[in-house]
């Protein structure tokens, strides 16, 4: 679970987070607990992979304002060789204020498709099942 607290500087001219900065709210938790399991973006940088974003789907429930402490889960719901699915939940408190689906790719340097490093696959789907969407995880081919 990642927490954030909501600057002014986020928010637009209603008082309200800006829709656009959920994306960096919810690309923050997604890195920090990458970095969680070994594998954040430099040591992947390190190994020869980005990691890419290709579709994201937030649905926004309620506005977040200045001061809010957010909390974010992030959980694995699909595994594949070349990306994985990730769903996210953003509170205040019990309040549901976003959700986010987003699909990302793995890519060698030069931004090619490639299997992930050694360990990688493995680390994810033992979080997966930490999780306890370890059902829900699939192997195919993408």
């Amino acid at each position: 679970m990642t927490s954030i607290r909501v600057r002014f500087h986020e928010l637009d001219p209603y008082g309200h987070v800006n829709h656009g900065v959920y994306l960096n709210y919810f690309e923050e938790a997604r890195v920090e607990l990458l970095e969680r399991i070994g594998f954040g973006l430099g040591r992947l940088q390190d190994l020869g992979h980005h990691i890419v974003v290709v579709e994201v789907r937030v649905s926004f429930r309620a506005p977040a304002t200045a001061g809010d402490l957010l909390t974010i889960d992030s959980t694995i719901t699909d595994l594949r060789r070349v990306s994985s699915t990730w769903h996210q939940r953003m509170l205040r408190g019990d309040e549901l204020i976003a959700t986010n689906d987003v699909r990302a790719a793995l890519t060698d340097l030069d931004g090619r498709p490639t299997a992930p490093p050694p360990g990688l696959a493995e680390a994810l789907r033992d979080l997966a099942a930490d999780q306890g969407s370890g059902e829900a995880i699939t192997t195919a081919r993408a």
